[in-house]
């Protein structure tokens, strides 16, 4: 399955990365794809929409939303 998660409070390359590792550290998730520009994450994967919001707001970021692609 794959989700596109909105994300909102990254400003540069290393929010991107602690984005990504929050993300990759979730049992499940098989590949993720963080845009700094478009201010959104594409995870392949399966894991519950509660999992991928506690890691990304624990990581420091806000979800606006997550949608299934």
């Amino acid at each position: 399955m794959t989700k596109k998660i909105h994300i909102e409070g990254m400003s540069c390359q290393h929010c991107v990365k602690h984005v990504r590792e929050a993300l990759l550290e979730l049992e499940g998730v098989k590949h993720v794809e963080v845009d700094l520009k478009e201010k959104l994450a594409v995870l392949e994967g399966e894991v519950s929409d509660d999992k991928i919001k506690t890691a990304i707001e624990d990581a420091g970021y806000d979800v606006v939303k997550i949608e299934v692609v």
